[in-house]
């Protein structure tokens, strides 16, 4: 399979990736040392025909009768999705989803952490929170360039969205996380990925409706 191949995954393959990541870290920790697509499919309740395509995108080459080997499998999802090295990322808007989000300790084994944090909100500046110092959001833009960092974080107030990630772009960011309801307008160089809230609320709610009555 191409580097081109491998890098226009579609997106319902890149969401299955960090499961099959999780479940073959578990597994390793208790000692396996191989694992076949078809075990991974079962454990996670997939058609096993759609776990080996995965697998394969990832370029990972497995034995036959013994799968892939523990290793070799979790590196080259990692390495795939870009999660080996941490990448280094700014959080705009300290409220209290940006607040939990800078507490959350699970981003930098999938390849993220978040280096420095802003606001615009003179009773937040200067503070600190989960160790971070809140900066100005003005220092972003020159932070971000001698920094070299690529990935922000948008959790502010959808209001000032399209500003901030102006504001970002200015300073050289090329990938924008957007948990904020705004439709943002950015450059073609610049990955938008717009985390909804409200329409995952709505699925989740819709099925325990369902759920609850079957008939």
């Amino acid at each position: 399979m191409s580097d081109l191949e491998r890098k226009t995954a579609g997106v319902p393959t890149l969401k299955r990736l960090p499961l099959y990541l999780r479940l073959l870290r578990q597994m390793k920790e208790t000692g396996e040392e191989y694992a076949s697509g078809a075990v991974v499919a079962k454990e996670l309740g997939l058609d096993p025909i759609v776990v080996r395509k995965d697998l394969a995108i990832t370029g990972a080459v497995g034995r036959p009768r013994l799968g892939f080997q523990m290793d070799e499998i979790i590196t080259a999802i990692e390495e795939f999705l870009g999660w080996s090295n941490t990448s280094d990322a700014f959080l705009v808007g300290v409220g209290n989803l940006g607040t939990a989000l800078l507490g959350y300790q699970g981003f930098e084994q999938h390849g993220m952490r978040i280096v420095a944090a802003f606001d615009s909100n003179p009773k937040l500046i200067g503070k600190t929170i989960h160790g971070k110092t809140i900066l100005d959001i003005k220092k972003l833009p020159q932070l971000a360039k001698r920094m070299h960092v690529q990935i922000g974080i948008l959790t502010a107030t959808a209001s000032v969205a399209q500003d901030i990630a102006d504001v970002m772009i200015e300073g050289g960011i090329r990938g924008i996380w957007n948990f904020t309801p705004a439709k943002l307008s950015v450059p073609a160089h610049v990955s938008l990925q717009r985390e909804d809230l409200a329409s995952s609320l709505a699925v989740l709610s819709h099925r325990l409706l369902i759920s609850n009555h079957p008939n």
